[in-house]
């Protein structure tokens, strides 16, 4: 008997987003699941591997990234420059290269581990401004490394549900649309939620996203129960049999109370139905605020379970360090990031471009 026919996305194949997502094996599963999960596993690793080939695509995004990381690595590499034109590496210069690190957003733990790294390899010689922007391109990529991550979307939990968390003007609806329209490019059917209740504005973004991109969008009226709407796209994307379904919520730190009682009464409505629902909840952070998003993670987390970052707004910012300083601190995966608004400005991110890009050196 043959294997049952799996639909295509509609639309173009996006080969510019993101790096596919995996699919995660699970026992006990019927024909049709089987075949659908060997389905996406393929339909994942063609993906990959068409973005590993299109080296005209990624010199592209390169560029991209080198212009939005523009004002963060022209902030380093000048003031590196004026440290080390030629001058041997002592104790005054690391203090020197320290301090820089420091108003780079970097943060005082990174910048103590970076410059004990140069001055493990380099200490009593003399060193040139490229010469420490390369080494502490290394160092950075090996900072980074651990935290570069794919979204996993496990073919056990339909729907695989995300809660997309962040503060207000973060970026958060668009991220969840460019999400969106990236799963649908490799072939997963999915749903999104307006759970940011509080704004009519953020209910209407995501419809006309919705509309753009072909995907399906659940919404009530504004100020209605955002765990009710939770648990109505639940149902909705279980009896249409999504592969995912994106949520969105309020971001509104001034009334923190209330959005410590909303956000986990949504994770609890949504246990209700799938014991381990929000299967991810991905906090959106907006680059230009440099060192305020730690308190951000820091109060998300007690919110919810935060499982990864995606970082936005790094081409209008000069704070791009500030990614290294979350690496360094929370460990937490960083799934992608954007520098800029436009669909395809948002991407997998990869360590050492970063780090390199951060430091002004060519890939």
């Amino acid at each position: 008997m043959p294997g049952p026919e799996i639909p295509t996305p509609a639309g173009d194949v996006l080969p510019k987003t993101l790096t596919a997502v995996s699919a995660t094996p699970s026992a006990g599963l019927d024909p049709r699941t089987v075949a659908e999960r060997e389905w996406i596993e393929r339909r994942s690793r063609e993906i990959r591997d068409a973005l590993a080939a299109d080296s005209e695509d990624k010199a592209g995004w390169l560029g991209r990234l080198r212009r939005g990381l523009g004002r963060s690595s022209a902030k380093l590499s000048s003031g590196i420059g004026d440290v080390f034109i030629r001058r041997k590496l002592d104790d005054e210069a690391l203090e020197e290269l320290e301090e820089l690190l420091i108003t780079a957003d970097l943060g005082l733990s990174t910048a103590s581990q970076l410059t004990r790294a140069l001055a493990d390899a380099r200490f009593g010689q003399e060193v040139t401004s490229a010469e420490v922007r390369t080494v502490l391109a290394d160092e950075v990529t090996k900072l980074l490394a651990p935290v570069a991550q794919t979204i996993a979307i496990h073919e056990a939990h339909r729907p695989h549900v995300i809660l997309v968390c962040g503060v207000n003007g973060s970026g958060k609806t668009t991220t969840i649309a460019k999400l969106a329209r990236m799963f649908k490019s490799v072939g997963f059917d999915v749903m999104m939620a307006a759970g940011d209740t509080f704004r009519a504005a953020a209910i209407e973004q995501l419809q006309i996203w919705g509309e753009r991109i072909g995907c399906p969008v659940i919404a009530r009226a504004e100020g209605s129960d955002a765990a009710s709407l939770a648990y109505e796209a639940y149902q909705e994307a279980k009896a249409r049999g999504c592969h995912v379904l994106l949520i969105d919520t309020a971001g509104r730190l001034h009334n923190k109370a209330h959005l410590m009682a909303e956000l986990q009464k949504m994770a609890r409505v949504l246990q209700k139905v799938d014991e381990q629902a929000p299967h991810d909840c991905i906090l959106v952070l907006d680059a230009t605020v440099g060192q305020n998003a730690h308190s951000q993670v820091d109060v998300f987390r007690d919110l919810v379970n935060v499982t990864g970052l995606i970082v936005t707004k790094l081409d209008g910012s000069a704070k791009g360090g500030v990614v290294v300083a979350l690496a360094e601190r929370f460990g937490l995966p960083v799934y992608a990031i954007g520098v800029g608004e436009g669909m395809d400005d948002m991407r997998a991110f990869e360590a050492r471009a970063y780090a390199r890009s951060l430091l002004a050196l060519d890939d």
